[in-house]
């Protein structure tokens, strides 16, 4: 079992969700997160160009049994690009082990779970 978070920009939340409902993965967890990469956004503020500290963005977390991981790295990295060669700021995905799942509901555990 794996752990998949995306760090993407607002804009492509729904291109993502309904990517990856698509490749039959429906459970996600979305949270309004704010940070900042290589991304600059520039501002005007009472005559003056500013450079927030911080831009918002959405985070997703997503469970998946292992056969699953590649898919879902494909349905969000081709539905979080902005253009055909995406630009930069579109965002990240982090792959993490995860070493239980437990649905409350049943007490399922691991793969059922997920």
């Amino acid at each position: 079992m794996k752990l998949i978070t995306a760090i993407i920009q607002e804009d492509k939340l729904d291109s993502v969700r309904e990517a990856l409902v698509s490749a039959e993965i429906g459970r996600i967890t979305v949270t309004r997160v704010d940070g900042h990469g290589r991304q600059e956004k520039t501002e005007i503020y009472r005559g003056q160009t500013v450079a927030p500290n911080l831009i918002a963005k959405v985070e997703i977390k997503i469970g998946v049994n292992d056969s699953f991981v590649d898919t879902a790295i494909s349905a969000i990295v081709n539905a979080a690009k902005h253009g055909g060669e995406g630009t930069v700021g579109d965002g990240k995905i982090f792959v993490t082990p995860l070493e239980e799942c437990i649905r409350i509901r049943t007490g399922e555990r691991g793969n059922d779970a997920v």
